[in-house]
Order: C-alpha cells, then sequence, then structure tokens
C-alpha cells in the first residue's frame, strides 16, 4: 500500500505527471494498455474519425506499424513525462503527423477523452483494485495537458464536465461508416496475429466480447453471446485477483525500452508514423 500513501500525498494536477507513470508503469502496465486499445476502437465507431483514420492506408497495409508508432508516442510522454525532452519530442511528432491533416476541434477532443475515460472505465471493471480519486483526477490533469500542448482548443475546465462531453459525443456521432469497419476489423486481425495458434474463429467473438453493444453496432460486428462475454470477462477479472495476489511490482515497464515487432534494431522517435514533409526535407538535406 505505500504506492496509495504516496499518491495521496501528491496533488492530482501539479503532480499528474508522476502519477500517470505510478499507474501506467507500476501498478496497471497491462490494464492501461488493454484500455486505451478499447480507446482506439471507440474512435473508429466515429465516422469522421474512421475515415481519417481508413484515408491513410495504414491501417490495411501496416496495421502493426501503425500500433507501434502510437503506443510508443504515447508511452514516450507517459513514461518519461511530457516535461522530459523524450516526452516534449513526442508530442512534437504527434503535431507534426496530425498538422497533414484537416481535423476537426471536437474529434481531437473526443480521442483525448477516451485516453481519460477507458483506462478508468476498464479499471472499474477489471482492475485488481480501484483507483482512488486522486488518480482519476491526475489522469484528466495529465491529458488535458497534453492537449494544450497539441493545440487543441475549447479543453474541458473538469473532469465531470470532460465526462460529460465524452457521452453526449457518442450518444450523437456513434454510427456505422463502411471505413469505421474496416479500420476495426484490421486492428482486430492485427491482435489475432499475435497468437498464432489461436483459431480466428475463437479469437474474434473473444475481442468483440470486450466491446460494449453500441460499440460493436458502430463498428459493424456481431454480437457475441451473452455466455461467452461473460466467461471473457470472467477470465480477466481472475487475471486481476491473480495480480492483486502479487508482491507490488518494483521495476517500472517502460514500453519505450522494449522490443517492437516493427522495429527489432530499435526505432527513431523523430521517424515514427508516416512520412511527413518535414520528413522529406530533412532526408533531402534542406532543413537548417
Amino acid at each position: 500500500m505505500s504506492r496509495l500513501r504516496e499518491i495521496a500525498a501528491l496533488d492530482p494536477e501539479r503532480d499528474a505527471q508522476r502519477i500517470v507513470f505510478i499507474d501506467a508503469s507500476l501498478e496497471f502496465p497491462w490494464d492501461t494498455q488493454r484500455s486505451l486499445e478499447l480507446a482506439f476502437y471507440r474512435t473508429y465507431a466515429v465516422p469522421s474519425i474512421a475515415r481519417l483514420l481508413d484515408s491513410t492506408g495504414e491501417f490495411n497495409e501496416r496495421a502493426q506499424k501503425r500500433y507501434d508508432d502510437t503506443q510508443l508516442l504515447i508511452s514516450a510522454f507517459c513514461e518519461h513525462g511530457y516535461d522530459s525532452d523524450f516526452g516534449r519530442r513526442a508530442i512534437r511528432r504527434m503535431n507534426q503527423i496530425h498538422g497533414r491533416f484537416a481535423i476537426d476541434n471536437d474529434d481531437f477532443l473526443y480521442v483525448l477523452s477516451t485516453m481519460v475515460f477507458e483506462p478508468i472505465r476498464w479499471n472499474a471493471r477489471f482492475g485488481w483494485r480501484p483507483l482512488v480519486e486522486t488518480e482519476k483526477l491526475a489522469t484528466f490533469f495529465f491529458w488535458r495537458e497534453v492537449g494544450r500542448r497539441m493545440g487543441i482548443g475549447e479543453l474541458p475546465e473538469s473532469y465531470d464536465g470532460f465526462e460529460r462531453f465524452n457521452a453526449a459525443f457518442e450518444q450523437d456521432r456513434f454510427a456505422y461508416s463502411d471505413a469505421g469497419h474496416r479500420v476495426a476489423v484490421a486492428t482486430r486481425e492485427m491482435f489475432l496475429g499475435w497468437f498464432p495458434g489461436l483459431p480466428r474463429s475463437i479469437g474474434r467473438p473473444v475481442v468483440h466480447a470486450l466491446l460494449d453493444e453500441p460499440l460493436l453496432a458502430a463498428l459493424g460486428l456481431p454480437r457475441p453471446s451473452p455466455r461467452l462475454r461473460g466467461a471473457v470477462e470472467a477470465g480477466v477479472r481472475m487475471r486481476s485477483r491473480a495480480v492483486g495476489a502479487l508482491p507490488p511490482r518494483q521495476r517500472p515497464r517502460l514500453r519505450t525500452r522494449e522490443r517492437h515487432r516493427s522495429y527489432p534494431g530499435g526505432y527513431d522517435l523523430e521517424r515514427l508514423g508516416p512520412p511527413t514533409a518535414e520528413d522529406a526535407t530533412l532526408r533531402h538535406g534542406s532543413a537548417p
């Protein structure tokens, strides 16, 4: 319980970087990653976002690289903080990538909101311990600051206000699109590729069992049986109980220092994501 005592002594806004590091790298590294994967699925259910993602061709042509790039960029500032050189470089790279596209501010806000609330909701369903209020608020303050550094406008003033925005946006904007279905299927097939011994006929319904009914409908994915959904959720909770019985993790899990499928020999932070105009300039030696 020493980490909870440390968290209790911290301020959720001033110390948001430290609290997010504790949760993402020490307390809930596996849960954080799974919840952010579900957050990606939620963005596919918004047709305007899905069309943009689908138009890049990244999901159909190199889904694993797209996943690795996103994970590495997010991990850079979650693990090292957005005030660190590494974190600043990661956010700068994200801004370079996003700068190629005309993205509506509300779409940006919604994606940001999923980074806040999907880890919190996953923890409420499956966490080995409940998040305390300080952790929830720190998650909000952390991502709000990331949003500020990304140049997103109309950032919410409060946790509750952002949660209301998230719920209202999904109510108004979730809808089926062919693009959303394509990127959802490509992402699912990439996940299942990690388990070559698992038949796809078994793996696909398991993935669907972790998605709620409105999300499945918006993505055009089949509904799993209640029995399968219950079995999958029970399996995740069983894992959480086992984790809760273990001694606290002493060494942080740092994904920025792990090997990744797309980069077995290492990666260059400034080259993650699809090539940008700045990359082309640098390759041709025209940059100052």
